[in-house]
């Protein structure tokens, strides 16, 4: 290896620390947004935004408890494969104007598969468990992760062959293209109205991506005492939370670089260093915007459906909002 292969190797290990630890410093200051705002939603107080901060620590200096009809090796490892798995997608993501430290060795369909690794990791840890309501937790997880991964390689689908047919040759499901090109402006007016079917599906999976109601169907505090996780406690519950905290951060900004990738500054007639902090802000602001209607208005308006309810709104429903924002696109292209 050269001298300059070794630095660079260096620089990227750097840059992914760096983003490893402000995504998960990020992610813990909006899920306190998102906490808060629920709480003014639902005309409560609510906990300070420093409250998730304060539950990892607290979490971490407790004790970590294993059951003892548990599989050790797969109940401890599940929270550090659903934690790395959810961090790895950091490093294929633009934030704004930052591009994705790893954006030229990956795509939507590698990001779609880190995406389930944390469910997996759920299942896993559940059924390890030996609890019974943790295994009725994982299989519910499991029908869960299965419904709505159609409707959201749909819109992936998508919006990449849409790319591919306005530039051939174009790597289509690269973020930083997808992200360059966006969607709106390849499309006519049936188009337009099939991106915001696509664009609504994404808005609709990201709850079941975060277990969140209306679909925190795996972990139902009031029906099976926290499901999927409730066996877990300690370090082993603060990596879980963090990689949900992580998540969120995740999906909004796959919202942003999907469909909302345009920065403020040209606008304003900014440029040089001052136009790049604008565009950063302005990025931030979005993902407060998008977690807002992805997440915290969501959950709030809503109440958590059965299981049945939630697999058939994914499979049926959704799949064919999902579908039919797909064919309106290749309508438009047609005419």
């Amino acid at each position: 290896m050269s001298g300059g292969s070794i630095i660079i190797f260096i620089l990227n290990i750097f840059g992914a620390l760096i983003i490893a630890i402000l995504g998960i410093l990020v992610g813990l200051f909006y899920k306190g947004i998102d906490r808060k705002l629920a709480a003014m939603l639902q005309s409560r107080v609510g906990p300070p935004i420093r409250q998730p901060f304060l539950d990892f620590f607290k979490l971490m200096i407790k004790e970590n408890i294993v059951p003892e009809n548990a599989i050790p090796w797969v109940f401890n490892g599940a929270p550090v494969l659903a934690l790395v798995s959810t961090v790895t997608i950091l490093f294929y993501i633009p934030f704004g104007p930052i591009p994705a430290l790893l954006g030229d060795s990956g795509d939507l369909i590698l990001i779609a598969y880190l995406l389930a690794i944390p469910a997996i990791a759920l299942v896993a840890g559940g059924f390890s468990s030996g609890s019974t309501y943790a295994s009725i937790g994982a299989q519910r997880e499991m029908v869960l992760m299965m419904s709505y991964e159609l409707p959201l390689v749909t819109t992936i689908i998508g919006l990449g062959w849409r790319l591919n047919l306005a530039y051939p040759g174009l790597k289509v499901f690269s973020l930083a293209a997808l992200s360059t090109n966006p969607i709106w402006g390849l499309v006519g007016p049936l188009g337009f109205l099939g991106a915001l079917l696509l664009l609504l599906t994404l808005v609709i999976v990201t709850p079941a991506e975060l277990s969140i109601v209306p679909f925190d169907i795996p972990e139902a505090e009031t029906e099976l005492a926290g499901g999927v996780l409730v066996e877990y406690s300690g370090r082993n519950l603060a990596l879980f939370e963090l990689s949900n905290a992580v998540k969120m951060i995740v999906m909004g900004t796959l919202t942003i670089a999907l469909f909302f990738p345009y920065n403020i500054a040209h606008l304003l007639s900014i440029t040089g260093f001052f136009a790049y902090i604008i565009n950063i802000l302005f990025f931030f602001f979005k993902l407060f915007i998008v977690i807002f209607f992805e997440a915290t208005l969501i959950r709030v308006a809503l109440a958590r459906l059965k299981i049945d309810q939630a697999s058939t709104a994914y499979l049926i429903f959704l799949s064919a909002t999902s579908l039919m924002g797909l064919l309106l696109i290749a309508i438009d292209y047609i005419i």
